[in-house]
């Protein structure tokens, strides 16, 4: 029993600060018009719980943080855009932490960043019921390699910090 609530308020600390960095970043103003583009500095921590604990629970802390996270922000209207990039994104880089150990933690992150895109224009095809919306994908799989390689980044360098203190933590307990 004790384990599995220091478990769920483990999850929740993380989901706080998905979601502390999430209202953060959507007060950054995008220097570049194109919906859709964002620096996605959330998902390093989306991506730190897929590396140290299981995908449900990544999956747990994602889906909390767009819930809250449109709720916060004011944009409900796009949750539906952001569970469907967001689903994508966690499952292909569920299956691909599988395959590859966690030095390729960046490149994890920039496929994670292209299924998010891939996802998002699908949702827009079928609320806008068009294919119009296909031609902002190029502009988005490039921004999302940019902001992938460098949340991967983040977020290997957040997992190397966290086995280090943990290890010192051992050393002198």
């Amino acid at each position: 029993m004790q384990k599995s609530v220091k478990h769920l308020v483990t999850l929740a600390m993380f989901t706080t600060m998905s979601l502390v960095i999430f209202v953060l970043e959507a007060q950054i103003p995008v220097p570049i018009p194109i919906p859709g583009i964002k620096l996605g500095l959330a998902n390093i921590i989306t991506l730190f719980v897929l590396q140290k604990y299981r995908v449900w629970d990544a999956l747990a802390v994602l889906t909390m943080r767009i819930l809250l996270g449109s709720l916060f922000t004011g944009t409900l209207v796009s949750c539906f855009y952001s569970f469907s990039g967001g689903l994508l994104c966690l499952f292909g880089m569920a299956l691909l932490c599988h395959f590859l150990h966690r030095k390729h933690l960046w490149f994890i992150s920039v496929c994670g960043a292209i299924l998010h895109n891939i996802g998002q224009i699908l949702a827009a095809m079928l609320v806008m019921q068009t294919t119009q919306v296909i031609w902002y994908l190029p502009f988005l799989l490039l921004s999302g390699c940019i902001t992938g390689c460098f949340t991967g980044l983040a977020a290997a360098f957040l997992v190397r910090h966290w086995e280090r203190t943990k290890k010192e933590r051992q050393i002198t307990s």
